[in-house]
């Protein structure tokens, strides 16, 4: 399913690539605001992530960090695949 270079390259052969991202955050925190920023700081991260393939042949949970290296959540990340036609 994967062409060598971390990209899926299942066109070829008919099957439709799928992603699934779950992802389960905590916080406690002085009040709203910080709260949302440290979640959207977390969520940037994982977005930068997956954007640079890091998941790619990895599928499971992982976990998610917040700016000072505090577990604060997980990502549970899947690749597969089923044969159809975009």
């Amino acid at each position: 399913m994967y062409d060598g270079d971390g990209d899926r390259d299942d066109a070829d052969d008919g099957v439709i690539p799928h992603l699934k991202c779950d992802v389960e955050m905590e916080f406690e925190g002085p009040n709203d605001a910080t709260m949302n920023k440290w979640a959207a700081d977390v969520l940037r991260r994982l977005a930068d992530r997956i954007e640079k393939d890091e998941f790619c042949g990895q599928d499971g949970h992982h976990p998610l960090m917040d700016n000072v290296g505090k577990k604060v959540g997980e990502v549970y990340i899947t690749y597969d695949g089923e044969l159809g036609t975009i």
